[in-house]
């Protein structure tokens, strides 16, 4: 059984919520897609309690039956791809394509991932100390090992963009390292996170482990965030919720991993090949409809090849088919709502009066009369004072700055206040990487918008706080105990 009858998963039980449901909305249709349940303040501190109940027992199950129960979930999840896909499609608004292959199967990747991760080792040696005899005993060799130990309860706080893939790397580490959690889906698109939810019961996860609440105002997150039996705070968001989360958690000094927003800052040098940045960089234009924190939005170029680089890109972004994302020949869907929509083209608007010249979109794509779409935008003619340059837009909508040389290119791009991916492009590899390690930036692309998926993930300054992400996100959630002996 899933959630699509409209209740919340506490305990293992599927629950009627207390304050009755909401209309999850299709952003490229504005039909309703389904209802989802509103939880109750008590709901979600009943949630967190049977978690904490559950704890125990989970942390000490055999690494290999965690191990199983993922790889379980990893199958069941496969089997129904189609479906999944389709309700992921129509609450998300992502493409077809990006539905089945980055949100449904890269979400049971991952949980076929952390099935492997369950049975890694987790205690590391330390180097015997030979300790002189004094006022801690008498003289000896000491042997240590620091151990990872699950963290407890961990609420995981989910982003609207990626309603399987973002949970399943939250939820998949949590588990493989013995904690339980509490899921809060975002409230645009919360309904995969409870059929997630469906396999993972079916999977033979105990009553308990894993819990889902949802509501459509910020109450439920608030009171996910602050119950008491909650442990660490596993977030994806903007930096304004992340900094609000930040502030409770340091009350009952909750453990925090924040995966915040960014503007990410591409550097194209004059040598550059500039299809293939064109390419990296059209990314935003067509992923999730530039919703991705991770999107080159930040474009700064050398002077030398600025016109070139904008009539590239122009041309790539008039080339992108917009519509509505069931149409397999779309490439650029909705954003997720309406107020989305009019938040992105304030943005274009601002950009205007800012001096920006709109070199292609700034308008709402023609013919398409429902559903909440912005069309690809190129603004150029920027300066880093701009807040379309400074801010982040979270929509379709990159802003081109040009520099003279590769300090400039390199000062502006770190004069941000956040510092998730920056990408650099250059014909000489050697000069490239030598760029990258000056960034201060969580992560580099180096000629590509790529991702190795076993590669720390997190952000500099304002883009958040930890890493995760293949191992990483195993130590993520964990503690580390100290573990001391006579020799």
């Amino acid at each position: 059984m899933n959630g699509e009858a409209g209740r919340l998963f506490i305990g293992g039980e599927w629950t009627e919520p207390a304050d009755g449901h909401y209309e999850v909305i299709n952003p490229a249709t504005e039909e309703v897609v389904g209802l989802a349940p509103e939880a109750s303040r008590a709901q979600v501190y009943e949630a967190a309690a049977a978690a904490r109940e559950a704890f125990p027992a989970w942390s000490r199950t055999k690494p290999e039956e965690r191990a199983a129960i993922l790889d379980r979930a990893a199958d069941l999840i496969l089997r129904d791809l189609a479906s999944h896909a389709g309700l992921a499609r129509a609450e998300s608004g992502a493409t077809t394509a990006t539905a089945r292959g980055m949100q449904v199967a890269v979400a049971a990747a991952r949980f076929r991932r952390y099935a492997k991760g369950a049975v890694e080792p987790v205690e590391e040696p330390i180097a015997p100390q030979i300790n002189e005899a004094g006022p801690m005993g008498r003289a000896g060799i000491f042997g240590a090992l620091a151990v990872r130990r699950p963290v407890g309860v961990v609420t995981c706080v989910t982003s609207y963009n990626n309603p399987w893939a973002n949970p399943a790397g939250k939820v998949a580490p949590a588990l493989a390292m013995g904690n339980t959690v509490v899921v809060k889906p975002a409230p645009q698109d919360p309904l995969s996170v409870y059929r997630m939810a469906g396999a993972l019961a079916e999977a033979g996860v105990p009553a308990g482990v894993v819990n889902v609440v949802t509501g459509s105002g910020a109450g439920v997150g608030e009171a996910a965030v602050d119950a008491p039996d909650v442990d660490m705070v596993s977030f994806t968001g903007s930096t304004a919720v992340g900094q609000r989360i930040a502030e409770v958690c340091g009350h009952g000094m909750k453990r925090q991993l924040m995966e915040l927003g960014g503007k990410g800052a591409a550097l194209v040098l004059e040598d550059a090949d500039l299809d293939a940045a064109v390419a990296g960089i059209g990314t935003t234009f067509s992923f999730y409809s530039g919703q991705i924190c991770t999107a080159p939005t930040r474009v700064l170029v050398h002077r030398s090849v600025q016109d070139e680089l904008i009539a590239k890109l122009a041309a790539y972004a008039h080339r992108l088919p917009v519509g509505d994302p069931a149409d397999r020949a779309t490439v650029v869907g909705p954003v997720i709502s309406a107020a989305h929509r009019d938040r992105v083209e304030a943005y274009v608007e601002l950009g205007r009066k800012e001096g920006a010249r709109v070199v292609t979109g700034g308008a709402r794509p023609a013919g398409l009369d429902r559903g909440f779409y912005v069309a690809p935008t190129l603004l150029a003619g920027c300066t880093h004072d701009m807040r379309v340059v400074r801010e982040e837009i979270f929509g379709p909508v990159v802003v081109v700055v040009p520099f003279d040389d590769e300090e400039e290119g390199v000062a502006l791009a770190d004069d941000s206040e956040y510092g998730l991916i920056d990408y650099v492009w250059s014909g000489d590899v050697a000069r490239a990487f030598r760029i990258a390690r000056r960034l201060r930036a969580g992560g580099v692309g180096v000629n590509t918008v790529g991702r190795n998926m076993e590669a720390p993930f997190g952000g500099f300054r304002k883009s958040g706080v930890g890493r995760d992400v293949g191992s990483y996100a195993l130590r993520a959630y964990s503690e580390t105990q100290a573990i001391v002996w006579p020799g």
